[in-house]
Order: structure tokens, then C-alpha cells, then sequence
């Protein structure tokens, strides 16, 4: 199992069997805007970092980003597997280069 799985499982038994004093379930209480409040606060941070350049900083500020946004998904009932299904079809398409609609703005 590796990181992300066991962050999605940590995250599934807080949610199933909630414990005092625990963040993961204090968001889970809240509800979804709570949640979707500190997906945006954490984006931002993550910007920041990486515009400072402090690459510990922004490693700590991206595991942030993608320990709200698997709290969103729990909440969403959307798992880990759904998005590599999603990325392994995505995965294909590397590669097959679009043509873009050039606009003339002089017309």
C-alpha cells in the first residue's frame, strides 16, 4: 500500500468511526464548504511556496493540498482508483498533439 492509499484509508475510517479531537473528522463535521474553503487556502499556499521558492515549504504545502483534496473526495464519494482510471485513459492520449484555432485580433 503505498502513501496515498494509506492516507485514503485513514481518511475512510475517520469518516466511518470518527474520533474526538481529530481534523479529519472536524471537516467531515463542518461539511463540504469547510473542506472546499481549505482545498482553495491550500492551493494558495502552495503558490506562494513555489513563487518563494523554498522547495521544503512547498513540498510540505503540496502534501497539504493533496491530504484536503482527498478529504474532498472521500466527501464526494470519489476514490483513488476512479482517478487513475481517469489518469490511465488520459495516459493514452500522450501524445496525439490538438490543432488550436488560431484567432486573428486584428479583425
Amino acid at each position: 500500500m503505498n502513501s496515498f492509499e494509506q492516507m485514503e484509508a485513514v481518511i475512510a475510517q475517520r469518516r466511518a468511526e470518527p474520533q474526538e479531537k481529530s481534523y479529519t473528522c472536524y471537516l467531515f463535521d463542518k461539511g463540504l464548504d469547510k473542506i472546499l474553503k481549505k482545498v482553495g487556502e491550500e492551493c494558495a499556499e502552495t503558490i506562494i511556496a513555489a513563487k518563494n521558492g523554498d522547495k521544503q515549504e512547498l513540498v510540505g504545502e503540496i502534501n497539504d493540498v493533496f491530504y484536503h483534496i482527498m478529504v474532498m473526495m472521500n466527501e464526494c464519494g470519489v476514490t483513488l482508483k476512479d482517478v487513475c482510471e481517469e489518469m490511465d485513459v488520459r495516459a493514452q492520449k500522450i501524445g496525439n498533439l490538438k490543432q488550436f484555432h488560431v484567432s486573428d485580433h486584428n479583425t
